[in-house]
Protein backbone atom coordinates (compact mmCIF):
# COMPACT_ATOMS: atom_id res chain seq x y z
CA UNK A 1 0.00 0.00 0.00
CA UNK A 2 2.59 2.18 0.83
CA UNK A 3 4.30 1.60 -2.32
CA UNK A 4 1.22 2.92 -4.41
CA UNK A 5 1.27 6.00 -2.05
CA UNK A 6 4.36 6.95 -3.41
CA UNK A 7 3.81 5.92 -6.83
CA UNK A 8 0.91 8.65 -6.59
CA UNK A 9 2.57 11.19 -4.86
CA UNK A 10 4.97 11.36 -7.39
CA UNK A 11 3.00 11.37 -10.18
CA UNK A 12 0.64 13.93 -8.57
CA UNK A 13 3.41 16.19 -8.25
CA UNK A 14 5.37 15.30 -11.99
CA UNK A 15 1.76 15.98 -13.36
CA UNK A 16 1.17 19.33 -11.43
CA UNK A 17 4.71 20.79 -12.52
CA UNK A 18 5.52 21.86 -16.68
CA UNK A 19 6.17 18.29 -17.10
CA UNK A 20 3.77 16.13 -18.78
CA UNK A 21 1.73 13.62 -16.58
CA UNK A 22 -1.70 11.36 -15.52
CA UNK A 23 -2.09 11.09 -12.08
CA UNK A 24 -5.68 11.52 -13.26
CA UNK A 25 -6.16 7.70 -14.69
CA UNK A 26 -4.03 6.43 -11.76
CA UNK A 27 -6.17 8.02 -8.82
CA UNK A 28 -8.73 6.80 -10.76
CA UNK A 29 -7.80 3.32 -10.62
CA UNK A 30 -6.33 3.21 -7.65
CA UNK A 31 -10.07 4.37 -5.99
CA UNK A 32 -11.55 2.02 -8.27
CA UNK A 33 -9.46 -1.16 -6.85
CA UNK A 34 -9.34 0.13 -3.06
CA UNK A 35 -12.39 2.49 -2.55
CA UNK A 36 -11.99 2.10 1.11
CA UNK A 37 -8.93 3.84 0.77
CA UNK A 38 -10.16 7.13 -1.01
CA UNK A 39 -9.56 9.47 1.43
CA UNK A 40 -5.88 8.40 1.52
CA UNK A 41 -5.57 8.31 -2.33
CA UNK A 42 -7.65 11.68 -2.76
CA UNK A 43 -5.59 13.06 0.01
CA UNK A 44 -1.95 12.04 -1.35
CA UNK A 45 -3.05 12.77 -5.22
CA UNK A 46 -3.90 16.08 -3.45
CA UNK A 47 -0.73 17.17 -1.31
CA UNK A 48 1.58 16.09 -4.51
CA UNK A 49 -0.10 17.53 -7.06
CA UNK A 50 -0.54 20.79 -4.77
CA UNK A 51 3.37 20.62 -4.61
CA UNK A 52 4.15 20.63 -8.30
CA UNK A 53 2.17 24.02 -8.61
CA UNK A 54 3.88 25.56 -5.97
CA UNK A 55 6.97 24.32 -7.55
CA UNK A 56 6.08 26.19 -10.70
CA UNK A 57 5.09 29.11 -8.70
CA UNK A 58 8.58 28.97 -6.84
CA UNK A 59 9.83 29.25 -10.67
CA UNK A 60 7.70 31.74 -11.59
CA UNK A 61 9.19 33.89 -8.64
CA UNK A 62 12.59 32.97 -9.22
CA UNK A 63 12.51 34.28 -13.50
CA UNK A 64 10.92 37.41 -11.78
CA UNK A 65 14.26 38.21 -10.92
CA UNK A 66 15.94 37.84 -14.00
CA UNK A 67 13.08 38.78 -16.38
CA UNK A 68 10.99 41.66 -14.60
CA UNK A 69 7.69 42.19 -15.28
CA UNK A 70 9.05 44.84 -17.79
CA UNK A 71 9.92 42.15 -20.16
CA UNK A 72 5.76 41.67 -20.67
CA UNK A 73 5.85 43.24 -23.93
CA UNK A 74 3.82 40.80 -26.35
CA UNK A 75 -0.07 42.31 -26.58
CA UNK A 76 -0.39 38.13 -25.28
CA UNK A 77 1.65 38.78 -22.69
CA UNK A 78 0.39 41.89 -21.76
CA UNK A 79 -3.34 40.78 -21.70
CA UNK A 80 -2.76 37.45 -19.69
CA UNK A 81 -1.15 39.78 -17.20
CA UNK A 82 -4.17 42.38 -16.90
CA UNK A 83 -6.34 39.25 -16.18
CA UNK A 84 -4.37 37.36 -13.82
CA UNK A 85 -4.13 40.88 -11.96
CA UNK A 86 -7.25 41.64 -12.02
CA UNK A 87 -8.44 38.91 -10.65
CA UNK A 88 -5.77 37.70 -8.43
CA UNK A 89 -4.86 34.44 -6.79
CA UNK A 90 -8.90 33.06 -7.03
CA UNK A 91 -7.93 32.48 -11.12
CA UNK A 92 -5.53 29.58 -9.58
CA UNK A 93 -8.86 28.08 -8.52
CA UNK A 94 -8.66 26.09 -12.31
CA UNK A 95 -4.47 25.44 -11.74
CA UNK A 96 -6.06 21.60 -12.17
CA UNK A 97 -7.02 22.59 -15.89
CA UNK A 98 -4.96 20.84 -18.40
CA UNK A 99 -2.61 23.03 -20.41
CA UNK A 100 -2.87 26.30 -18.99
CA UNK A 101 -3.00 24.99 -15.20
CA UNK A 102 1.14 24.74 -14.94
CA UNK A 103 1.34 28.62 -16.81
CA UNK A 104 -1.29 29.91 -14.50
CA UNK A 105 1.16 28.45 -11.39
CA UNK A 106 3.84 30.01 -13.18
CA UNK A 107 2.71 33.59 -14.17
CA UNK A 108 1.39 34.07 -10.72
CA UNK A 109 4.87 33.54 -9.12
CA UNK A 110 5.79 35.78 -11.95
CA UNK A 111 3.50 38.42 -11.17
CA UNK A 112 3.97 37.33 -6.90
CA UNK A 113 0.59 36.87 -6.05
CA UNK A 114 -0.14 36.86 -2.25
CA UNK A 115 1.62 33.48 -1.08
CA UNK A 116 -0.69 32.20 1.54
CA UNK A 117 -3.69 32.52 -0.70
CA UNK A 118 -2.46 31.03 -3.89
CA UNK A 119 -1.65 28.44 -2.11
CA UNK A 120 -4.71 27.89 -0.62
CA UNK A 121 -6.84 28.22 -3.68
CA UNK A 122 -4.58 25.60 -5.61
CA UNK A 123 -5.27 23.48 -3.15
CA UNK A 124 -9.02 23.96 -3.11
CA UNK A 125 -8.83 23.67 -6.83
CA UNK A 126 -7.10 20.37 -6.89
CA UNK A 127 -9.17 19.04 -4.11
CA UNK A 128 -12.52 19.51 -5.67
CA UNK A 129 -11.01 18.19 -8.87
CA UNK A 130 -9.37 14.23 -7.10
CA UNK A 131 -13.09 14.85 -5.18
CA UNK A 132 -14.91 14.36 -8.43
CA UNK A 133 -12.63 12.09 -9.84
CA UNK A 134 -12.70 9.37 -6.97
CA UNK A 135 -16.10 10.22 -6.94
CA UNK A 136 -16.73 9.08 -10.77
CA UNK A 137 -14.23 6.57 -10.32
CA UNK A 138 -15.83 4.94 -7.77
CA UNK A 139 -19.54 4.90 -10.02
CA UNK A 140 -17.84 3.25 -12.79
CA UNK A 141 -15.84 0.85 -10.67
CA UNK A 142 -18.00 0.26 -8.05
Amino acid sequence: MLESLWTLFISALISSTLLPGGVEALLAYQVGEQPQTAPTLILVATLGNTLGSYITFAMGSLIAWRYPLKALDKPNHLRAKRWLTLRGPWVLLLAWLPVIGDPLCLLAGWLRLNLIYSFATILIGKLLRFLLIAFVATGLFG
